[in-house]
């Protein structure tokens, strides 16, 4: 599985940062590394909404409050 975190401005500003950490260490947690491939990009052309994440092109805002929650339903599952 491949995700994609933007850290571009606008989601720099609300808090990709702190998504792209807690991603990592609930993957590390899980032992999901062999299975997911974490890596940031650049403007997913979806900034109103919060974070943007792109697991196999499909795109999805995040806020650090809801990553948990979203990593479970779209890792775990």
């Amino acid at each position: 599985m491949k995700v994609t975190v933007c850290i571009g401005s606008s989601c720099h500003l609300k808090g990709s940062r702190q998504v792209v950490e807690d991603f990592k260490r609930m993957v590390e947690e899980n032992h999901l590394e062999d299975k997911i491939e974490l890596g940031g990009t650049f403007c997913l052309s979806n900034c109103q909404k919060g974070v943007c994440v792109s697991i196999d092109g499909e795109v999805y805002s995040v806020t650090p409050e809801t990553t948990k929650q979203f990593f479970e339903e779209h890792f775990l599952n």
